[in-house]
């Protein structure tokens, strides 16, 4: 008995280990905003690849497949120009009606889905958000990604209907500023869904007047109508002036549709609101970054 006594390992000694809780962070802790950056660029081809993903599934259930991606403006254009053209006779005066209806629809569109997207990633993506550790921030912008790159037939559509309809308008270098202003478009939308998208990641009710604040910016944009109905009230004048839809797509037709170069305060304009609602944008959302987990 003594000898297996003997046998037996020594106990082992326990040390205590000095740990620096300085260097500690916790899990899910919101980084400082330039490591929030760092990381969104991390995931960059993962938001690409999601983005472009989405694109081609999401009409996969339909005979008609990306044709509704097409069709779907079309059909707003051809509602608007029967009521509003015809009906209502709001293209008096306005060269080139169906060129500057389209434009207008068309560019809308563009918004209104990136924007609606934007502001709900975060309530249609709950189970992802508080099962995976990522900058929440991804959700918002895959989604504005995901509809700029579904829009780019729309885009080429719109651009095919003023060559073919007449009176047919020529190509000329300005149809390139259709580029930046994509751009501009694009930094301006992801600005707007990421203010939405915390917002209503807390009071899911803003959900419900989300479509009644689009279409007023859609009456306020001049989609179907002239700005010059408006010349001797110029307070309305200078708000719809100011609007940043309005300077979207009045660029937009200066370039495509009627040959004329953008004003540099046009441009500036458009600049000022994309580079803002980017940047507020951003911080506003990046300061929640904990709250998303929680739902």
């Amino acid at each position: 008995m003594t000898e297996v006594v003997a046998q037996l390992p020594k106990p082992a000694v326990v040390h205590d280990v000095p740990v620096d809780m300085g260097k500690l962070k916790r899990v899910g802790a919101r980084p400082p905003f330039l490591d929030y950056l760092v990381q969104l660029w991390d995931f960059r081809q993962f938001i690409y690849y999601d983005a472009r993903a989405r694109v081609q599934s999401s009409t996969r259930r339909d005979k008609l497949g990306s044709a509704w991606l097409i069709l779907n403006p079309m059909f707003n254009g051809l509602t608007y120009f029967l009521v509003f053209g015809l009906l209502l006779n709001t293209s008096k005066g306005i060269p080139n009606f169906i060129g500057y209806l389209v434009i207008g629809v068309f560019m809308f569109q563009i918004t209104s889905g990136a924007i609606t997207g934007g502001a709900r990633s975060m309530q249609q993506n709950k189970a992802l958000v508080q099962g995976f550790s990522f900058p929440r921030a991804a959700l918002p912008i895959g989604v504005n990604l995901r509809e700029l790159l579904g829009n780019i037939p729309m885009i080429l559509a719109m651009l095919l209907i003023i060559l073919v309809v007449p009176p047919v308008e020529p190509i000329s270098w300005r149809w390139l500023l259709l580029v930046p202003v994509l751009a501009l478009q694009f930094a301006f939308n992801l600005g707007i869904g990421l203010i939405l998208a915390r917002i209503i990641s807390r009071v899911n009710d803003v959900t419900h007047l989300l479509p009644f604040g689009l279409r007023l910016i859609m009456y306020l944009s001049a989609v179907f109508y002239s700005l010059d109905r408006f010349i001797d009230h110029p307070t309305i004048l200078a708000v719809m002036q100011a609007n940043p839809m309005f300077i979207i797509i009045d660029i937009t037709r200066d370039s495509l549709l009627y040959g004329v170069t953008p004003s540099l305060h046009s441009w500036a304009m458009l600049t000022a609101w994309a580079g803002v609602s980017l940047v507020v944008g951003m911080l506003f959302f990046w300061r929640a970054e904990e709250s998303y987990v929680r739902g």
